[in-house]
């Protein structure tokens, strides 16, 4: 992702807007670029601080909202690759069991003398 791509990409992600893969690539650049951290911690602020006028709310701990988001983010993403790893192992036990149950009735045709 370039620097050019995850600027378009700050206000998505801070309305929550991204898609699972447009949100690993950004978190991902922002993570090893400093510039396009430090845009997003000035757009998260400047959101943070309107919606806090909006709401009258008192939390001043802008950057550790920013943080938490950003944690929040990454374990959505870690339990999103953990559901597709379940995914896949649940879809290779199923295919195990199928194979099995056909050489299974295979075996049991052979030996009543149905196949062959």
């Amino acid at each position: 992702m370039t620097c050019k791509e995850a600027e378009r990409l700050v206000i998505p992600y801070i309305n929550d807007e991204l898609t699972d893969e447009e949100l690993k690539e950004f978190l991902e650049h922002t993570q090893t670029c400093l510039n396009c951290m430090e845009e997003l911690e000035i757009y998260f602020t400047i959101e943070a601080g309107i919606m806090q006028l909006d709401s009258e709310t008192g939390n001043y701990n802008i950057k550790g909202a920013l943080e938490a988001a950003l944690e929040q983010s990454r374990q959505r993403l870690q339990f999103i690759q953990l559901i597709k790893i379940a995914r896949y192992a649940v879809s290779t036990v199923c295919v195990m069991a199928l194979v099995i149950t056909v050489l299974l009735q295979c075996r049991i045709w052979l030996q009543l003398g149905l196949l062959g």
